[in-house]
């Protein structure tokens, strides 16, 4: 859909010849645009609630250059996964003076005006090592507009520095739990509140976890009811699951 066309959905429902739910069905609809080696999809946030999200690795610099610019000019909210310190350095003079880094979390963040944050996910790690993750999720949420509480270190070789944090956790719409080496945790809190709880695996763990298989596994074989379970170090993906969860208590 051309301006033109737009300019002409906006007068007939001005004109009350289409009603403002049928002009935002045809918007939805609004194709992608093409840059040959990638189509951004301006509309998914729309459409989802979530916009399009860029996954920096295997990309050169041009071509992340080239996609993040041509978001950020569409006055969307914008979101890069997995991109190193060094790249950010080297494309910073390129992008909008309201870029954000967040070191730990690998993430660069876009946003005109941060949204008012509604309701509340816990965020939980096992350990300190699974913080980058549980930072990824964090920023997400936050980005999208969901409150957030951190809760860090709490993992079952010290079950009681979790059972401090219970009032906060049975005080969230949803949790995170954040996990790797065996993948217990999910299950621990699983089994403590009536919140649906999203399990996120880690990398982190000696030869015996392979690299997150043994807590992805543990975690979909969970006794605890009321547990999902995403990829290996997904943090972004939980947190949209997540944040999707959390305004249904808005509704």
């Amino acid at each position: 859909m051309n301006p033109d066309n737009i300019k002409k959905l906006l007068n007939q429902v001005s004109k009350n010849k289409l009603s403002p739910e049928q002009a935002l069905q045809k918007l939805k609809q609004l194709p992608y645009e093409d840059l040959e080696f990638a189509r951004l999809d301006h509309h998914r946030q729309l459409r989802s609630g979530i916009p399009e999200v860029v996954f920096c690795p295997g990309k050169s610099l041009p071509q992340l250059k080239s996609i993040l610019k041509k978001l950020c000019s569409t006055g969307q909210d914008v979101l890069a996964t997995r991109m190193s310190e060094d790249v950010f350095k080297k494309l910073k003079s390129s992008l909008p003076g309201k870029v954000r880094y967040h070191q730990q979390a690998h993430m660069l963040v876009f946003q005109k005006k941060p949204p008012t944050c509604r309701g509340k996910v816990a965020v939980v790690t096992a350990g300190t090592s699974d913080i980058p993750v549980a930072l990824e999720a964090t920023v997400t949420l936050e980005t999208l507009g969901s409150g957030v509480e951190q809760i860090f270190d709490v993992g079952v070789a010290g079950l009681h520095r979790l059972l401090d944090k219970l009032e906060t956790l049975r005080s969230s719409r949803v949790i995170i739990a954040v996990a790797g080496m065996e993948g217990a945790l999910v299950s621990v809190i699983g089994g403590l509140v009536d919140q649906p709880v999203i399990g996120v695996p880690t990398s982190v763990g000696y030869g015996a976890s392979f690299e997150g298989v043994t807590p992805l596994l543990a975690m979909l074989n969970s006794c605890s009811p009321g547990i999902g379970v995403v990829n290996i170090d997904n943090g972004f993906g939980a947190a949209c699951l997540a944040h999707k969860i959390n305004l249904l208590g808005e509704s």
